[in-house]
């Protein structure tokens, strides 16, 4: 009698239902797992077999055969191992399938019959939530994950003998929700940079507060140790915090990356993606043969900071322009087609020509004007349009420099406006769908960012004198829409107006 298992897997972020069909006939024994399984599931045909046998259990002596269902979505993990054995184990009659109505199996299995900790199970088990399931084991090393997810029992396990006395004799202790308890223990002010660190740059320190506020785009164009890099690393003290939301948004890709910790189980800082200029568009975007997350999606609701941003071939830098235009990146393969969040300030650093001196009061530079020009020219027009606030970092005097004292704010002090810009956007756009300044689309500017007489003369000077793009001039609206709300101004002003033009032109 063919019995079912229920589990889950995962395409892109969205989980998606599988039934672990098992059956076993007369024949030679073996073990035949169909349904588009990979590798790492074909593999678990030796697992769960010498899980069986180490946990005192019987095997089929027949043939077993296995089918994930439905069998046109491709199968990727080892979360599967845990589904099969219950599913042979009810073969056997150690188990009836009533047994486990209801219930969701996840987890990898040792050859001892131990549960080993698996990637993804924070959308796995919300999946199984959303497939009417109430109740699903995982292993242990997973329980703290698993249970920021709201709606659906978890029950750890250690090793399969665990599970099978969960329906006989010793039930397993449901763990409790953990997400607001790993939320109020977040530290705010636990970064490694300081804005009160910076010595002078107070235009730049404005700038990178404003692209806190708005969630725009920014480029910093400087010497050598004019402190762009120093700066950038600060940038992350001043995000507002992730919403309860947010933080389970990020711990899913997270998961599914394979990149949280037993320390660090849960997402609660925005973050701050630092890539080589030596890495390869797939490794920015994401992809293989199973599309997996890239650098942006990585940095989604955080930043994504790229340090000598025009020795990254351009190639790479152009596969930018989609998701920062979109706030997501659609990957299509032969075999697959997902699709993944996006949403980043993009926070890029760069000389303003080879040697690095061009433009500098204190050192000449030894670049040709051919040279300068061949090297900006590798930051194409389409990819600078996208990029909101666009200034000079330029060297620090030597009284700047030498001085014992810093003269800028603590990073909590600007924390707190951008806290308070963000907190007025939140409620301004509360209905349109959208978090930022930065995402405002061409049909709500008007809504959103109307000027007086004054500030439009301003702009339509710029436009003509500056030969001002549509995509540029709608960034200014949006620039001068975050420094009026950093103002606490409920209109823009021309000072706004003014302030964003210095910025951007």
């Amino acid at each position: 009698m063919v019995c079912k298992v229920i589990t889950s897997a995962i395409i892109g972020l969205d989980a998606h239902k599988v039934e672990v069909e098992v059956d076993t006939v007369n024949s030679l024994p073996s073990i035949s797992i169909v349904g588009l399984a990979d590798t790492a599931i074909n593999e678990a045909k030796e697992r769960v077999r010498s899980a069986i046998k180490n946990s005192e259990y019987t095997f089929p002596r027949g043939k077993v055969i296995i089918n994930l269902a439905p069998a046109d979505i491709r199968k990727v993990g080892t979360n599967y191992d845990l589904p099969i054995a219950v599913g042979i184990l009810i073969e056997e009659n150690v188990l009836t399938e009533q047994m486990v109505e209801g219930w969701g199996f996840l987890g990898e299995l040792s050859l001892d019959g131990h549960l080993r900790k698996t990637n993804g199970i924070l959308p796995l088990v919300q999946g199984l939530k959303d497939f009417g399931i109430t109740k699903v084991i995982i292993p242990k090393d997973n329980s703290i994950e698993a249970s920021f997810a709201s709606g659906i029992e978890i029950y750890p396990a250690e090793h399969l003998v665990d599970v099978v006395n969960n329906f006989i004799e010793n039930p397993l202790k449901q763990v409790k929700s953990k997400l607001e308890d790993y939320l109020s223990n977040v530290n705010e002010e636990d970064f490694l940079f300081d804005f009160k660190n910076v010595k002078g740059q107070q235009k730049a320190k404005k700038a990178l507060e404003i692209a806190a506020a708005g969630g725009h785009n920014m480029l910093m164009t400087g010497s050598p140790g004019s402190g762009k890099t120093l700066m950038a690393k600060c940038f992350q003290s001043i995000l507002p915090p992730l919403t309860a939301q947010e933080a389970l948004e990020l711990t899913r890709i997270y998961s599914i990356a394979g990149l949280l910790t037993e320390k660090e189980p849960l997402v609660t800082k925005r973050p701050f993606r630092t890539v080589h200029h030596t890495a390869s568009a797939v490794g920015i975007i994401g992809g293989g043969t199973s599309p997996k997350p890239g650098e942006i999606t990585l940095a989604h609701r955080g930043v994504l900071f790229l340090d000598e941003m025009v020795e990254f071939p351009r190639n790479v830098l152009e596969v930018l322009r989609q998701p920062l235009e979109d706030g997501e990146i659609s990957i299509s393969r032969v075999k697959s087609s997902v699709k993944y969040p996006a949403d980043f300030i993009l926070l890029g650093a760069m000389n303003p020509c080879p040697c690095g001196f061009f433009g500098d009061k204190e050192k000449n530079c030894k670049c040709s004007e051919y040279q300068i020009q061949k090297y900006k020219s590798r930051l194409s027009g389409p990819i600078l349009d996208r990029i909101d606030l666009i200034i000079d970092v330029p060297r620090l005097t030597a009284e700047e420099l030498t001085t014992s004292k810093s003269d800028g704010e603590f990073s909590k002090e600007i924390r707190k406006r951008v806290i308070n810009a963000r907190k007025i956007q939140y409620e301004r756009y509360k209905n349109e769908n959208i978090l930022t300044n930065s995402a405002l689309t061409s049909k709500l500017i008007p809504k959103y960012c109307a000027v007086d007489k004054v500030s439009t003369e301003l702009l339509k000077t710029a436009v003509v004198k500056y030969q001002l793009s549509g995509r540029k001039y709608d960034r200014i609206l949006k620039i001068a829409r975050t420094i009026a709300d950093l103002d606490n101004s409920e209109n823009i002003q021309s000072k706004h107006v003014t302030q964003a033009l210095q910025y951007r032109i």
